[in-house]
């Protein structure tokens, strides 16, 4: 078991031995029936395992139930990411040594769970990475490993920097920061190194898990792009501003259309929600507006006659600027603190398992949509992006394409189809020009997708008379109490109380 441990002392660890072994295994994962029996089996065969936990991301599979039938406890997260995910097996274990392992991981050699948990238990580290050898490592080898040798030359030498394999004393990673995405492991070994940390490395041999698709493994590149240069500013290494344009590229890309039809595969079922006042209580606007204090300016300029004679897209830059020189966090913090209506996630997970690809679309702000997103476990968010200079707000809207029609520019394709009698547009088989920022164009846009197989069935979920064109072109739509009263009297839109009650609405398929 060859180790390479840094020349610092470790914090003592306070042994707690629970059952036969020491160390809580704890493994995130989503949609991983095929093989999270094995790996939870295996981690019960290893002498220093005391407990396993599977946190399942809402799976729409039988994961929770393989992971429970090979002995896991199994923990629903509470938002959806691998990072939250890591972040919620640390509340739930008993131990003061946590394994990660991965969902996916075949051909694993016997005692790995023993040897990374050897220097902790050794007090020779605080936190251990495995090392091993696979194929791929395509953005280890090109993103993370030239970035590290230039910010961080200090964990250079780890060779799998972006492995989820981790072991760790539950008190440090209690102390650390958990990104959300795709950068969350490489964000701990530089956040466990910045905190004082001693770091090892073990070697477990070779591992098999399964391939990322090429755009995927661009996104990924991104994402662990900017944790680095995020950390690299705050220690004081990065004294260029590069920050806010990896956000804004990183952002652009996820919920730009191209990358979301990748995201089908190969479902032919769509249900599309709105966000503001439908999956929220409350428009996320409004409710940024009142905690940073913008609440009476916004008030001031929504009853102002010449904003009400505007079009959107003037309203919405002047919504905007309202918010120059708010700190990301803010939107951050706002989004995660709105209340998701009742019966939401519930109902998100049941039409995932009846095989809908879920989409969350907004007017708001891709960064506070995709939050929302996660928190629901929906498959994908689409909204407009605001720039941030570094990560504070410089009030600049890009209306995202997807929303626009041809003569706007956008990725819509009312022009392309208008004429087609089989291209279904709307209930009444109408069409016509859409305009600009309009949500039913999103849907044009998969009805139009000749990468997978044709939509077949489009179920919407609404409250704002702003998605009825939307909702009209949908096979089943639903506007949820309250109401514009512009809704109440539309043929076609089935009105719901709750989500408890449309729940209800869902097929019982076999």
């Amino acid at each position: 078991m060859p180790i390479q441990i840094n020349n610092n002392t470790a914090t003592p660890l306070k042994k707690k031995r629970i059952g036969t072994g020491y160390a809580s295994v704890v493994i995130p994962a989503l949609n991983e029936a095929k093989r999270i029996a094995d790996v939870v089996t295996y981690a019960f065969a290893d002498p220093a395992t005391a407990e396993v936990i599977v946190i399942d991301d809402s799976s729409i599979d039988d994961t929770a139930a393989q992971a429970k039938s090979a002995g896991a406890q199994v923990v629903t997260a509470n938002m959806l990411g691998k990072g939250g995910s890591m972040c919620d097996g640390i509340g739930v274990a008993k131990n003061d040594i946590i394994v990660y392992l991965d969902g996916d991981l075949a051909g694993l050699r016997p005692g790995i769970i023993t040897d990374l948990s050897q220097p902790l238990l050794e007090n020779k580290a605080d936190f251990v990475k495995a090392r091993f050898g696979r194929g791929g490592g395509r953005v280890t080898v090109l993103t993370a490993k030239p970035m590290l040798h230039i910010f961080f030359p200090e964990v250079a030498h780890f060779a799998q920097p972006l492995g989820g394999i981790i072991a760790a004393k539950k008190s440090l990673l209690q102390s650390l920061k958990f990104e959300d995405g795709y950068g969350v492991d490489v964000a701990l070994l530089i956040d466990a190194h910045l905190a004082g940390a001693v770091l090892a490395e073990v070697d477990i041999g070779f591992l098999e898990n399964d391939s990322q698709p090429l755009l995927d493994l661009s996104l990924m590149a991104n994402e662990v792009g900017r944790v680095i240069f995020n950390r690299a500013r705050t220690a004081g290494r990065l004294n260029v501003e590069q920050i806010g344009a990896m956000y804004e590229s990183q952002r652009l890309a996820s919920s730009g259309i191209e990358y979301v039809l990748t995201r089908r595969k190969g479902r032919q079922r769509l249900l599309l929600l709105d966000m503001d006042c439908t999956v929220t209580d409350a428009k996320f606007v409004v409710e940024l507006a009142r905690i940073t204090g913008q609440h009476e300016a916004l008030n001031q300029l929504c009853s102002d006659p010449i904003f009400q004679n505007d079009d959107k897209r003037a309203q919405k830059d002047k919504i905007a600027q309202l918010f120059r020189f708010v700190h990301m966090q803010k939107f951050d913090e706002v989004a995660r603190q709105m209340t998701i209506r009742p019966g939401a996630i519930e109902f998100v997970n049941k039409m995932r398992r009846q095989g809908f690809m879920v989409g969350v679309l907004s007017d708001s702000y891709y960064v506070a949509a995709d939050i929302i997103r996660r928190r629901v476990f929906a498959d994908f968010a689409m909204a407009h992006t605001i720039q941030f200079d570094g990560e504070v707000c410089n009030g600049q809207l890009n209306i995202n394409p997807a929303f626009l029609s041809d003569s706007d520019g956008g990725f819509g394709f009312p022009g392309r189809y208008a004429d087609e009698k089989n291209f279904k547009s709307s209930k009444n088989g109408k069409d016509k020009q859409k305009p600009m920022g309009c949500k039913s164009n999103v849907l044009r846009s998969f009805l139009a997708d000749e990468t997978s197989p044709p939509i077949n069935l489009t179920w919407v979920v609404g409250a704002d008379p702003d998605d009825l064109e939307l909702m009209q072109m949908a096979d089943r739509a639903f506007v949820l109490t309250p109401m514009s009263s512009k809704l109440k009297k539309i043929p076609g839109i089935t009105q719901v109380a709750s989500f408890e009650q449309l729940v209800k609405q869902i097929p019982i398929e076999n």
